[in-house]
């Protein structure tokens, strides 16, 4: 059963690279049982009460648009090749318009991750609200962004450095969630 709603909390899938380490872009990347990892990782932000889902595409956006679920929502980074970078800032852009105070980001490439991280992470989601799990003290995803962060974090990412720094340097609470799962990304086959 989801979480409850989190009021105007968005949930953002970070899809757009090219995954060279991976072998091919990870939005088109599936389940041994063919399950899209888009799809697992927006499931993950619904059930974890995120009110609406967006998903970043880029490299092969045509053919991965097709696994993303109905009723999430899609934004192509069109400068996708320069870094994560442009994915998260597209992604946060496109949110800009919306209600949403907060934003739960999480990337492609972490298809095992539970609802439970999602609730634990965004349990504190306001327009000043700045969190990251954990793994054991090892920073990882989700990341909840309140809206008073968007436009700097996406005046200070450059390439294919995301938000950490940034998060650093303004003390973002840490989250452990080490007790949920691994915190694991997928970066080869």
């Amino acid at each position: 059963m989801p979480a409850a709603p989190l009021g105007t909390v968005s949930g953002l899938v970070l899809a757009a690279g090219a995954g060279r380490r991976f072998g091919g872009p990870k939005a088109l990347a599936r389940t041994r049982a063919g399950t899209p990892w888009i799809a697992l990782v927006a499931r993950a932000l619904v059930e974890g009460g995120c009110h609406d889902v967006t998903v970043v595409l880029g490299a092969e956006a045509d053919a991965a648009t097709a696994l993303v679920p109905t009723g999430v929502s899609v934004v192509r980074a069109e400068d996708w090749a320069t870094g994560v970078a442009a994915s998260l800032r597209a992604g946060l852009e496109a949110l800009a318009s919306g209600p949403s105070h907060s934003v739960v980001v999480l990337p492609v490439d972490t298809p095992d991750v539970p609802a439970s991280a999602v609730t634990r992470v965004a349990r504190g989601a306001r327009r000043d609200a700045l969190a990251q799990a954990t793994y054991d003290g090892a920073p990882g995803h989700p990341v909840l962004l309140g809206r008073d962060h968007w436009a700097p974090v996406a005046a200070s990412i450059r390439g294919d450095i995301g938000a950490r720094p940034y998060l650093i340097a303004q003390d973002a609470q840490l989250v452990e969630c080490g007790d949920l799962w691994s915190g694991v990304d997928h970066d080869t086959r």
